[in-house]
Formats: structure tokens, C-alpha cells, sequence
């Protein structure tokens, strides 16, 4: 009977498995599965074949046909009570499989309702709380007094509150909500677990916490890298944020390359942190997938011993079977999700920075909370004395450098004292104290007879009015910079303060009015106009006490003249103290104090001071004053007219700001073949690390394709179980279990190659796009900056948060899509040739999760763009206001400026809102799509089954194909809006790469001459600022400069001075007329070239967060020490510099923020004569400087330009003391030359020079 084996072979199959008696023999075990049953029918077909072949070939005669009973002859009772139930089990079961399809639908229905309302809820939840975050830290930064934002880089704070944020957002967004619907998952499934057999769920309960503690372990080692990344990358945001705040210095220096290469040197320190994440997380991962696998063989090797010691059969094979799949299925969640938990982690260092700033306490002798508090007692009416008694003061920054010593001095209710002395005597220290930015480090300050720190920080500061040197606007409307003087003012307050302070005129020639907007740091205005809003702005709270701190220094003699009448009016009646180095503002004061060394050293009225022969107070005014000028008081009032007319001139000129009338400048942008493809653009920029992708690469295939191995082993196992005695069980099942073992470590290994290699590449590709973007940024010409949405603080955003989401495209993130893709296309490769039915089914899934992870990924990018214009206005308001917290503070417009940032973040919240409702349905599918799925695969395996063409071993490998594809694109769902951010910000990098500069600063083109003699010529040059296209600022200019003259370019505020400098230096190019250099247009030489030969020295001197060597070194290479040292001396800094502890290797701080005004100027003076350059251009070099040191810097200069006799200089003076000796002088009005020739010519025409002389004359 051998040859009927087939037929009982079948048979067999129907038993879960055999089971020996006690005497050894072997009894067959009946399965008692409906699965099992159905099996024995599925084989109908085949018996019969069996059967008539054994006829054929056995029964050749005529044998005597069998009874149907005989068939039944070995069947015992037990038997025949099954067979009867058989035709009643069948239909049980074909019912029982349609109500588990009915109830899957439902369930997946269910999931979809959950899924999309808990991700709908969950995103605003997060969102509200980032919102809050941002609020929160946003509140704490401006809470800060001014010792801490002078010990803590600016860089550092902006980090925090950019890229943190952005960290933490990421990490407990969607991604969150997945890791707790798993958690969820798994606490269910321990329970069902238990229930089946609590001995097996107790030894595979083990092997979690083995995954529990290794998260925690590698957890806390990713945030720990996280927080490192962070710290390095902040030094690289504060190089970006002084570079491009300060980029017309660092053009005008060559500094590029210079800053580049600091940058860089940052940068690489952050990458190899990105790395080091990567290493740990590939590591991470790989042991997640061995523990995954580590499941099975643990669980299948002890469900075979407790099967095999079971007398009674309480754990069968489906139990078994159960469990471990429980198992694994844990284990599989927090395999796929090995991405999230490295974003977790990552927000977890990221917010440790974040909450401890916001924990973090102020100075407690500075309250500056009262600023916060509402229902203050309000004091309206400061009008005693202030009086310093015996102060001394150390700045908490420069412990070593004592400023103030025992000072004493009274300021007397309703007088105005003027404070005079030297650069860095200690003027500007009494006023930030009298504001409190700092305690005195003894003595006390009094106003009223009252100490100072009675008086609550707000109401103290609403009641100071203050104008300093260099006014501070905010890139915002007129009218809302004057509105910040007082938040609740009137339009009509606002006007008649900007009447008082004569700007009123000028700002109604505008053709937006009050609406105009002034640019960042008001750089759309002259220096006049900004003086003049900052005046109204003080004006308009109506002070009642006036702090002036050099507010006419920087200014020409009509804007002075306006601005100091204006002055003069808000004095009257108002304690007004005054720093002035320009004497001429301060001889009506009713008190003089002479200051230096932090001491009063003389004081008195200007007729008692001057009084003292050889004082110092005489000396400083005899240095200012040039030679009495007679003429009558008629003609000085006709001229006073007539100047008057001329000033009425200057605001004819019209200015348009307005967004409709802006250039677009990036129509030159390129749209290349590849622009639409940003992945492969992405990967090209890749292509160094093009060995380490393949490795990443051929590690997903292989991982995507050993996984399906899975199923394979799993059917392999289940059979052993069901047809394998026990003693062959036991030897199999080990086998078969070691193999998962094997399949595990293989998967260790090649996850750890891919997460490794593409965290790799994923960095250096961050690294390289900051870079090329930071080297690509300043290639772009000055007028690309000049509008709004390029802002420094847009642009540091954009090199921080943008370029940190795209390493996503090729980072972890990438790695965890490749394998998914390689694992989903293995798994209905497979699936295909085991059953193309079932598995057409998985692709419909498949194809429609696709589709609705490309519409959902393309609306996030659509949506990104609209919401990236808000985030942008957010990031430009909090740079702007970081950079600039004095002058918050002073105002003080903490509140104001907390409920702009707030309701901009509203604004991002409500943007998140909107895009929550369409995601929140694709998330929906993306969890419900597999169960449904699952439900159309059940029920087609149900009539595939009944008609024979499938079999259980079959339909097990293809689920598990199935789980496989639809699990991992589920992921690659997930991950959908990280890969739009990604894009979004990826076009963002490539339009900026695109982007062809109008001038290209970084361009090596053009031609240098050998022999360049310094000869300038402007013919007729027409030009209107690219941003202010209604505005002719040169019109047919037309003028000469020989080479080695000494020119100087005199004329009112705004016609047109600063423009003829930014055009030599190429920061704009003229709109028709030409430029020449020794007769060659200066399009035709190379940039670089010509700015080398160029050295400007501006009016508001920009240093960099270096050593004051490297200040002055700045821009050049190899500088020998001795030369730098030279330098110095010639421009009066070296003894300044030699006094203090550390000499030249002292840090100026961020914009030179440790050093006055008149020590930044000669440092920034020192760096020009270093140099040598062949044109000298000198804007207002001098004007921040006391009498003395202008005199010693005026020597200096000379002395240079003597030293070179072919050394051209153009010099733009309002100081006219500073040009009496220079060649030739030009006047200059409305963009023409209305008046040249020698100091002397000038003064005998009694033309428009004269007129200027005289307001510029000390009576």
C-alpha cells in the first residue's frame, strides 16, 4: 500500500500533530481548528485523482467494489461524532470567516474615525503648545536685563528660539502620537498575551525589557548628541546673523572668503555630532531588529518545551502562534518607528535648552518683571534732582576694567546737564545706569531724593525719554515706530510729536506717508530722518525726564539745525541730560560736567569753565572752534532763509517702499530641467559621499529583502509544529528558530551599515547645503538684502532650521523610506508568485496609500509655502528684537513687542489648524487602509480556498507579505510631512542656488590693473535704489576726481553723499551713465580687485565678534603683528589698546558692544590704514569722536595721505572743520554738484558752502 502514501499523507495533514503514549507508540492527534478541517476538503480533488490512478494501476481485474461504510471500518466513536458535525463545521466556518471580514470592515471604519480625530486633536494640542513654547521663551528673552544679553552671544538666544523650537515640534508632533497609539498597541496585546498563557508571556516579557531599557539607554545618548549639535551649531548662527547684518563691512573688506572659511569651521564641528547621532541610532535600530527576531526563536523554542511538558495540551500551536506574534508585532512597532524615537530624543536635548532658559532667573537687584505686572502705582511726574553719589561701576562682562569711580554729580529738576569728556570716560555708563541696565557697584543713584530701586522698572523708563548716537528703528511703519514711544497713542499724538521734532514735513513728501516702511534698522532713511523719528518717538510719551546721548553728533548742519531746535523745544521745562562731544549743543546747559576716567574731573556753566585757562573744558572747545567768520546779522538771518528754502528742497524727493512697486529681483532665478526633481538634485549634491549611499543602499535592498525571508521561516515552523512528533519537534523547532536568530543578526548588521551611512551622508549633505548657501547669500548683491523677506533674520533661519530639515531627505529618515520601498516591493514580488489574487489586492492598497501619501505630501508643500511667510515675519520680529533689547527696554515695549510675536504665532497656529483637517484624514487612512485590506484579503483567500486553488501555508506567507508592504508604507505616510518640509525647504536652497546675483560678490572675472593711479570719474550717472524704483537719486551726475586729490562731498542729508560711495564700491550698480576707474568702466574690472584698493571707513563703525587684531587684520592674510601694532598707533588706538589686560587679544564683543563709540571708530580707521588701499573713502570717519581724538584721527589721516601723495580720497563730512584742507570740495544737492572748488574759493562765493559754514561755526 506504499503506493497509496499520497492519499494518507494528505490525511495526516489533517492532525495538529502526533503525541506518543506512554509505551512509546505514536497516536494521531484529531485537529480540532475549523482551518484544519477545511484543509481536508481543500484536498478533494486530489483524492479522487489518487484513487483512480491506484485503480488503474492496481486493480487490473474485477475486484469487488468496497461499501461506502467499510470506508469507515478503523473510525472509532469519537470519529463518528466529529463526521457527523462535519457538513455542519464547514458552513460554521465559511460563517464565522465572512463575520470576521463584517467585523474587520467595521473595525477599520472605527480606526479611521479614531485615527482622525485623535491626530486632528492631538496636532492642535501640539501646536498649541509650541505655540505657547515660543511665546513663553520669547517673553523670557525679552525679560532678560541687559547683564545677561551681554554675557549670553545673541547667536545662542536665536538658536534656542528657532531651531530648538522647530527640534521640539518635530519630536512630540504626529510622530509622538504614533509612539503612543504603539504604547497602546502594546499594552493591549501584554494583556491578551497573558490571558492565553501567562507561563510563555512571562519569558517573552524578558526580551522587552530588554528593548525598554536599551531605548531609554540610547535615547538619552541621541539627546545628549543633540544638545551638543545644538550648542556647536549656535556659534555658526551667530557668525551668520554679524555677517549679514553687517555685510556691506564685510563686502566692503573682501571678508567673504575670511567668513566662509569661520563658518565652515563651524559647521564641521556640528556635523560630526549629526554622525555621531547616527552611528547610535544605526546601532539602535540594528539591535531593535534583533530583538524583533530573537522573538520568535525564544518564543517558538520555549512554546515548543511547554508543548512538549503539557500533558493535557493547554498550550497549543495556535497559541504559540499568538503570542509571538504578539510579541513581534511589539517589536516591529518599535522597529519602525526607530525614526521617531530619534526625534524624541532629539526634542528632548532640544528642550532642556529651551526650559532652562525659561526657568532660568534673572538678576534679582533688577526687577525687570515689574514690567510685567499689572495694576502698578503709576508716577507720572519724575521732576526732582538725579543725583550719582559716589558711584563706582564695573561692567559684569569686563570685570577687570573699572568705568565709573566714585562719581558724584546732581542733575537739577527742570536744567539741563550736559556730560562731556573723552571717548570711554563714562558718559554713556551714567545713562544706561540712570535706565537701570546695571546696578552701581557702590554709591547710590537718586531721583527725588529716592534710590533709584524703589521705583518700578516700567514706570522709571515710560517716564525717560531717550535719543542716542545711533537711532534704532525697527523694520516697520513710521507710525509704528513713533507708536512705540507710547503703545496707546493717538494718530494725532503721533503726528504733533513727529511736528515737534521736525519731521512731520518730510515724512508727509513720502508717497505712503506714515505708512512707509523704513527697512531693517531703518535703512531706508538717512541718518537725519532717523534721528528725527527716534526724537518723536521719545517725544511722544512726553518724558519728564530727557536723555541725550549724542543725538546731533552724526548729523549734517541742516539736520542738526532741525533736530537741535527741535531739541531745544522738548528741553524747556524737562530735567535734560545731555552727552554731547559736539560742544555747540551744550553752552545753554545750566551745568557742564567734564568727565574722564569715570570721574568729574571740572563742572559749571560754559562761561565758568571757559573761564579756567588751560582746564579742560576750554581746551576741548578751543579744538572745535574754526576762525570767526564776520558778517552782519542781516546776512546770517537771509541765510538762515535761504538755507531753510534749500532744506525745504531736500524732501521733494519721493520715496516708494511700498510691496507693489518692489523689484522683483529674483526673476533671474533659473528653473532648471532638475529644479522640479528635488530628491535627485539633493542626491547629486550628495555625490562625494556616492560610496557611502551604495553601501546605504545595497544595505535596504538587502534589508528590505531579507524580511520577507520571514514568512518562509514562519510557515516552515508552523508545519513543524503540526506534523512533527515531539521528540522531532523539539530538534526542528530549534533549528528552524536559530534561523530567525541568524536572520536578526544579519539585520543588525545591515541596519547598522544603512542608518550609519546615511546619517553620514545626511549631515555632510547639512553641511554642505549651509555652506553653499551661506557662500551662495553672499554672493548676491546688497539690493537682494534690502527686502523684507531677506532679512538677517529670515536668512538665519533659513541656514539653521531650513537646511536642518533637509537632512531628512537623505538623513535616517531617508534610510527608514528606502528599506520600506525595497521591503514593499520584495514583499508583492513574493506575494505575486504564491498568489497573484491576493496579492493584486495588497497592490490596490498599496497604490492607493501611495496616492494618498503624494496628495497629501504635495498639499504640505503647497501649504508649507503660505505658512513660511508668516514664520518668516515671526523669525524677522525676534532677530530684529534680540538684537536690539536696549532699545526695547528703554522704550519699554516688552509687552508690545510679545503681543506682535504672539499674535504672529496665532497666525502659525491658525495656518496649522486648517492644515490639520486634510492631514488628519490621510492619517485616517494610512491606519485603517491595512485592516481593510486585510478584510478584502480574507475574504478573496475564503473562495480561493473552497475552490482548491490555495493552500494554508500560502495564505499565511502572503498576510505576511501583505503586513510587510502595507506596514512600511504606512510609514513612508508617516513620515510624509517631514519629507514636505523637507522639500519646501530644499526648493527654497535651490532657488538661492539658482539665483543669478545682478553683481556677483564672490565673481573672479573682470580685469586688474597693473599700475591703478586712483583716478575717478562719474559720467552722467542716473540711479534709483532697486527698492525705491519712484525714487531719482543721481540724475546726470557728472564729476572728475584726479588721482591723488583729497576731495571732500558736502551737502544735506539724503542728496545722494553715501550713494556715490556705495556705488564705487560696487554694493549697486548705476541704471544708466558709467563709472570709471583710470578711464575703464568699473563693470569691467574685477570686483574683488576693486574693493581691495578701496578703503571705507563708515559712520557707523561695524566690528565683529574677533580680537581686536583680528579686527584690524580683518580681510587680509598673514598680517604680520608689528604691522597690525603700526596701525594702531597711527590711528590713535594703540595706547587705549596696550592698557587693557589681554592688549590685542581682547574681544570687542558682538558689534564691538565692549568698546565706546569713538574706540570702535579708530579700530574700524586703524583696519583702513592697514590696508594701504588707493582710494580712501571716509563717510562722517570722525564724527563719533570727541574733540581730542578727532584731532589726533584727523593727524592720522593726514599723515597717511601724506605718506602716499597718489592716494585718492573722497571724504563725506558734516563736521566741516575735517575738510578745510582737502583739494577740492563739492556741494552737493538733490543728486548735482551745485558748487566745487578749495575751502577758500568756497568761503569767498558766500554760495551754499558759506551758508553751511556759518550754522557749522562756534559763536
Amino acid at each position: 500500500m506504499s503506493d497509496r502514501q499520497p492519499l494518507l499523507n494528505v490525511s495526516s495533514r489533517l492532525s495538529i500533530g502526533d503525541n506518543e503514549d506512554d509505551n512509546g507508540n505514536k497516536k494521531q492527534l484529531l485537529g480540532n481548528s475549523f482551518s484544519d478541517w477545511r484543509q481536508c476538503f481543500t484536498r478533494k480533488e486530489n483524492d479522487d485523482k489518487y484513487i483512480k490512478l491506484d485503480e488503474d494501476t492496481e486493480h487490473t481485474g474485477k475486484d469487488q467494489v468496497v461499501g461506502i461504510l467499510q470506508l469507515f471500518r478503523l473510525s472509532d466513536n469519537i470519529d463518528a461524532v466529529l463526521l457527523s458535525t462535519l457538513p455542519t463545521s464547514i458552513s460554521s466556518f465559511q460563517e464565522e470567516v465572512m463575520h470576521m471580514v463584517h467585523w474587520l470592515f467595521i473595525t477599520a471604519g472605527v480606526q479611521f474615525l479614531a485615527s482622525s480625530t485623535a491626530y486632528f486633536i492631538w496636532v492642535i494640542t501640539v501646536k498649541r503648545q509650541i505655540s505657547r513654547m515660543s511665546i513663553s521663551l520669547f517673553r523670557s528673552l525679552v525679560q532678560r536685563n541687559i547683564t545677561y544679553i551681554d554675557t549670553k552671544p545673541t547667536g545662542q538666544l536665536n538658536t534656542k528660539l528657532f531651531e530648538n523650537i522647530a527640534k521640539i515640534d518635530k519630536g512630540i508632533g504626529y510622530e509622538l502620537l504614533t509612539l503612543v497609539a504603539m504604547i497602546f498597541i502594546v499594552i493591549g496585546a501584554l494583556i491578551a498575551s497573558f490571558i492565553i498563557n501567562w507561563k510563555l508571556t512571562l519569558i517573552m516579557l524578558c526580551l522587552m525589557s530588554l528593548v525598554i531599557g536599551s531605548s531609554f539607554m540610547f535615547s538619552k545618548l541621541i539627546a545628549k548628541e543633540a544638545r551638543n549639535e545644538l550648542k556647536t551649531y549656535w556659534k555658526a548662527g551667530q557668525i551668520a546673523q554679524e555677517v549679514f547684518s553687517s555685510l556691506r563691512t564685510v563686502l566692503s573688506l573682501n571678508g567673504s572668503k575670511f567668513e566662509r572659511k569661520r563658518y565652515e569651521r563651524e559647521l564641521y564641528t556640528t556635523h560630526w555630532s549629526g554622525i555621531r547621532q547616527g552611528a547610535i541610532f544605526g546601532v539602535f535600530t540594528g539591535w531593535l531588529s534583533l530583538i524583533s527576531y530573537l522573538v520568535y526563536t525564544v518564543g517558538f523554542i520555549f512554546g515548543s518545551i511547554l508543548m512538549g511538558n503539557n500533558p493535557h495540551h493547554t498550550l497549543t500551536i495556535s497559541d504559540i502562534l499568538v503570542i509571538v506574534s504578539i510579541f513581534a508585532r511589539c517589536m516591529g512597532y518599535f522597529n519602525f518607528v526607530g525614526p521617531f524615537f530619534q526625534s524624541l530624543s532629539e526634542a528632548q536635548g532640544a528642550a532642556s535648552a529651551v526650559f532652562q532658559l525659561i526657568d532660568e532667573s534673572n538678576d534679582t537687584s533688577i526687577n525687570e518683571t515689574d514690567v510685567w505686572k499689572e495694576n502698578i502705582e503709576s508716577i507720572h511726574n519724575i521732576n526732582g534732582d538725579v543725583e550719582f553719589d559716589n558711584v563706582n561701576f564695573i561692567y559684569p562682562s569686563r570685570k577687570e576694567a573699572p568705568v565709573l569711580h566714585n562719581l558724584s554729580l546732581i542733575a537739577r529738576a527742570g536744567q539741563t546737564t550736559a556730560l562731556v569728556g573723552s571717548s570711554g570716560s563714562g558718559k554713556s555708563t551714567c545713562i544706561s545706569m540712570l535706565l537701570r541696565y546695571y546696578e552701581p557697584s557702590s554709591g547710590r543713584i537718586t531721583i527725588e531724593g529716592r534710590p533709584i530701586t524703589d521705583y518700578n522698572v516700567q514706570q522709571l523708563r515710560q517716564n525717560i525719554g531717550i535719543v542716542s548716537q545711533e537711532p534704532i528703528l525697527f523694520g516697520t511703519s513710521i507710525y509704528e515706530n513713533i507708536r512705540f514711544g507710547k503703545v496707546n497713542a493717538t494718530r494725532t499724538e503721533i503726528e504733533q510729536a513727529a511736528q515737534e521734532a521736525n519731521a512731520h514735513h518730510f515724512i508727509m513728501q513720502l508717497p505712503d506717508k506714515y505708512e512707509t516702511l523704513v527697512g531693517e534698522r531703518g535703512i531706508q532713511l538717512s541718518g537725519g530722518e532717523k534721528q528725527r523719528i527716534a526724537l518723536a518717538r521719545a517725544l511722544v510719551k512726553n518724558p519728564t525726564l530727557l536723555l541725550l546721548d549724542e543725538a546731533t553728533s552724526a548729523l549734517d548742519n541742516v539736520s542738526e539745525k532741525l533736530v537741535q531746535e527741535a531739541l531745544d523745544r522738548a528741553c524747556k521745562g524737562r530735567t535734560t541730560i545731555v552727552v554731547a562731544h559736539r560742544l555747540t549743543t551744550i553752552q545753554n546747559a545750566h551745568q557742564i560736567y567734564v568727565l574722564d576716567n569715570g570721574s568729574v574731573i571740572e563742572q559749571g556753566t560754559h562761561e565758568t569753565l571757559m573761564a579756567k585757562e588751560g582746564g579742560k573744558y576750554q581746551t576741548m572747545v578751543k579744538s572745535q572752534r574754526m576762525e570767526k567768520i564776520d558778517d552782519d546779522k542781516d546776512g546770517i538771518l537771509s541765510i538762515q532763509k535761504a538755507t531753510e528754502e534749500e532744506e525745504k528742497s531736500i524732501f521733494e524727493r519721493s520715496r516708494s517702499l511700498s510691496d507693489s512697486q518692489m523689484v522683483d529681483l529674483n526673476k533671474q532665478t533659473s528653473k532648471s530641467f532638475m529644479h522640479r526633481f528635488v530628491v535627485l538634485r539633493l542626491l547629486s549634491m550628495s555625490s562625494p559621499e556616492w560610496i557611502t549611499i551604495l553601501i546605504a543602499s545595497i544595505a535596504c535592498i538587502l534589508n528590505g529583502g531579507a524580511q520577507p525571508l520571514f514568512a518562509f521561516l514562519l510557515a516552515r515552523i508552523i508545519n513543524q509544529f503540526k506534523y512533527c512528533s515531539n521528540s522531532e519537534r523539539r530538534h526542528h523547532v530549534l533549528i528552524s528558530s536559530l534561523m530567525f536568530l541568524f536572520l536578526g543578526i544579519i539585520l543588525f548588521i545591515l541596519r547598522f551599515f544603512q542608518y550609519t551611512a546615511f546619517s553620514i551622508a545626511g549631515s555632510k549633505l547639512t553641511q554642505r547645503i549651509r555652506s553653499k548657501a551661506f557662500a551662495c547669500l553672499l554672493r548676491q548683491e546688497v539690493a537682494y538684502f534690502d527686502r523684507p523677506e531677506n532679512s538677517s533674520g529670515a536668512i538665519c533661519v533659513r541656514l539653521s532650521s531650513d537646511a536642518s530639515a533637509i537632512k531628512d531627505i537623505t538623513g535616517s529618515r531617508f534610510g527608514a523610506i528606502c528599506e520600506s520601498i525595497a521591503l514593499s516591493f520584495f514583499g508583492i514580488l513574493f506575494g505575486c508568485l504564491l498568489s497573484w489574487q491576493l496579492t493584486l489586492i495588497v497592490f490596490c492598497a498599496v497604490f492607493i496609500q501611495c496616492t494618498v501619501t503624494y496628495v497629501d505630501m504635495s498639499l504640505r508643500i503647497r501649504l508649507n509655502k503660505q505658512s513660511r511667510q508668516i514664520s518668516g515675519q515671526a523669525s524677522t520680529l525676534a532677530v530684529e528684537v534680540i538684537h536690539n533689547l536696549r532699545t526695547i527696554k528703554q522704550l519699554p515695549i516688552e509687552k508690545e513687542v510679545l503681543r506682535q510675536y504672539s499674535l504672529l504665532i496665532h497666525d502659525l497656529f491658525i495656518s496649522s489648524w486648517k492644515r490639520a483637517v486634510p492631514h488628519s484624514v490621510s492619517y485616517g487612512i494610512f491606519w485603517s487602509l491595512d485592516t481593510c485590506t486585510m478584510a478584502f484579503v480574507y475574504w478573496r483567500a475564503l473562495i480561493l480556498v473552497e475552490n482548491n486553488e490555495l493552500t494554508s501555508d500560502h495564505i499565511i506567507m502572503v498576510f505576511s507579505f501583505a503586513i510587510f508592504s502595507l506596514h512600511a508604507l504606512r510609514l513612508i505616510g508617516m513620515m510624509s510631512r517631514r519629507l514636505a518640509e523637507s522639500v519646501s525647504s530644499a526648493e527654497a536652497f535651490f532657488d538661492l542656488f539658482d539665483r543669478k546675483p545682478a553683481i556677483d560678490n564672490a565673481s573672479t572675472e573682470g580685469q586688474e590693473l597693473a599700475d591703478f593711479r586712483g583716478e575717478i570719474k562719474f559720467d552722467q550717472v542716473k540711479f534709483i535704489y532697486p527698492t525705491r524704483s519712484t525714487s531719482i537719486v543721481l540724475n546726470k551726475f557728472q564729476w572728475n576726481i584726479k588721482p591723488g586729490q583729497r576731495v571732500a562731498l558736502v551737502g544735506t542729508s539724503g542728496c545722494g553723499k553715501s550713494t556715490i560711495i556705495q556705488l564705487l564700491e560696487r554694493f549697486y550698480d548705476v541704471t544708466s551713465g558709467r563709472i570709471l576707474l583710470d578711464g575703464i568702466n568699473i563693470r569691467r574690472l574685477n570686483l574683488q580687485w576693486v574693493r581691495s584698493h578701496i578703503g571705507l571707513v563708515s559712520q557707523e563703525p561695524i566690528l565683529f565678534d574677533l580680537t581686536i587684531a583680528e579686527n584690524i587684520a580683518y580681510g587680509l592674510e598673514n598680517v604680520p603683528m608689528e604691522d597690525i601694532i603700526n596701525a594702531a598707533r597711527r590711528a590713535n588706538i594703540h595706547q587705549f589698546i596696550d592698557q587693557l589686560p589681554q592688549g590685542y587679544e581682547t574681544k570687542v564683543g558682538l558689534k564691538g558692544s565692549f568698546l565706546s563709540g569713538g574706540e570702535k571708530q579708530r579700530i574700524a580707521i586703524a583696519r583702513i590704514i592697514l590696508r594701504r588701499p588707493k582710494i580712501l573713502l571716509l563717510d562722517e570717519a570722525t564724527s563719533a569722536m570727541d574733540s581730542y581724538n578727532e584731532q589726533l584721527v584727523q593727524e592720522a589721516l593726514e599723515q597717511a595721505q601724506t605718506e602716499d601723495p597718489s592716494r585718492t580720497s573722497l571724504i563725506i563730512a558734516h563736521r566741516l572743520s575735517t575738510i578745510r584742507s582737502c583739494d577740492s570740495i563739492c556741494v552737493l544737492d538733490r543728486g548735482h554738484i551745485v558748487e566745487t572748488g578749495t575751502h577758500t574759493e568756497l568761503t569767498q562765493r558766500r554760495g551754499a558752502y558759506y551758508k553751511m559754514l556759518l550754522q557749522n561755526n562756534l559763536q
